[in-house]
């Protein structure tokens, strides 16, 4: 770890001791977050691990073999798949299909615009077969905010999306949720959660018909792609002092951190995706690095930190699973 990241990390960590009295550090592992690969049909401003059409790194069988052992072991409930568009790992549909027949939950983190591109139209069926929870990207119900920071065409395409997801059920069948992920177009924090649910759901029932479980609003890391952005339009100062002026002591105990561990697509173990974006692995005595050497002490492992961690605890909190507070 460099000198600029350890002095990150002491800043945050100080923070949480002020806050809470002890070291950030992990409680049981429930959710395994895998990602699966970083190849994506898309190359989204916001993206905070830089996956596009021109990305390569998949996942081998081999180690989703693995990932499949350590869920059994560690007695997770749920599998989180994410990306690039994950989708797009030439094993996908088995790695899902393993995971479902082992009685866990099977999430998958889409961008909705994959399952309109060749070869993969008839993904929202072999979903629902499996009874896969999807999480889907979609920053607006507007097109010109979609279409500005994903690319243009990408919201007509991710209407017609939902549109056939709806049409079998998702987001009507409660066996079939379908929750939408909201992030801000620039350098703020999100909203009110519910409220911006209710706003979704009024506009999209209103223009288009559609109908979704849930929406989880998540903060923009100053990291990857973003990070340029910030860069780009010099605001990577302020937008820091944000994150740090809003940290919320209450968000600390449900961080996602603490419940769940990553594993990028060769097989390398951490604390979160945005940790694996910046290629910051579990470490500690004796703590394995890699998914094959898992063993119980990663579930209470001292969490791996830096400046981006306030993104995560900042006004309402961010995770995975939306806001935290």
């Amino acid at each position: 770890m460099t000198q600029s990241a350890s002095t990150q990390q002491n800043a945050f960590d100080a923070r949480v001791r002020e806050a809470t009295g002890a070291p950030l550090r992990g409680e049981r592992i429930t959710t395994v977050q895998v990602n699966v690969g970083l190849t994506c049909n898309l190359a989204c401003d916001h993206c905070h691990v830089s996956s596009s059409p021109r990305r390569t790194e998949q996942m081998s069988w081999e180690t989703m073999e693995h990932v499949l052992r350590v869920v059994r072991q560690a007695g997770a409930r749920v599998v989180d798949m994410t990306g690039g568009a994950p989708e797009m790992n030439p094993h996908f549909r088995d790695f899902v299909t393993r995971v479902v027949d082992a009685g866990v939950t099977v999430m998958v983190r889409t961008n909705l615009t994959i399952l309109l591109e060749p070869g993969y139209e008839d993904l929202p069926s072999f979903f629902a077969d499996k009874r896969v929870h999807l999480v889907a990207s979609l920053p607006c119900y507007t097109m010109d905010n979609v279409d500005r920071q994903r690319g243009d065409g990408v919201y007509d395409a991710s209407i017609e999306a939902l549109r056939r997801l709806n049409k079998i059920g998702y987001g009507h069948d409660k066996a079939l949720p379908l929750d939408l992920v909201y992030n801000p177009g620039g350098a703020s924090l999100p909203g009110d959660q519910a409220a911006l649910e209710a706003d979704y759901k009024r506009e999209l029932w209103d223009r288009h018909g559609l109908v979704f479980t849930r929406l989880y609003t998540i903060t923009n890391m100053p990291i990857g792609r973003f990070m340029t952005v910030l860069k780009q339009e010099k605001k990577i100062d302020a937008y820091r002092d944000l994150l740090r002026s809003s940290f919320n002591e209450s968000t600390v105990a449900p961080l996602m951190c603490r419940h769940q561990i990553d594993v990028d697509w060769n097989g390398v173990i951490y604390d979160c995706d945005f940790n694996l974006a910046l290629r910051m692995p579990v470490r500690g005595a004796g703590q394995p690095l890699h998914i094959r050497d898992f063993d119980a002490s990663l579930h209470t492992r001292r969490i791996v930190t830096g400046e981006h961690c306030f993104g995560c605890t900042a006004g309402r909190g961010s995770s995975c699973g939306g806001a935290l507070a």
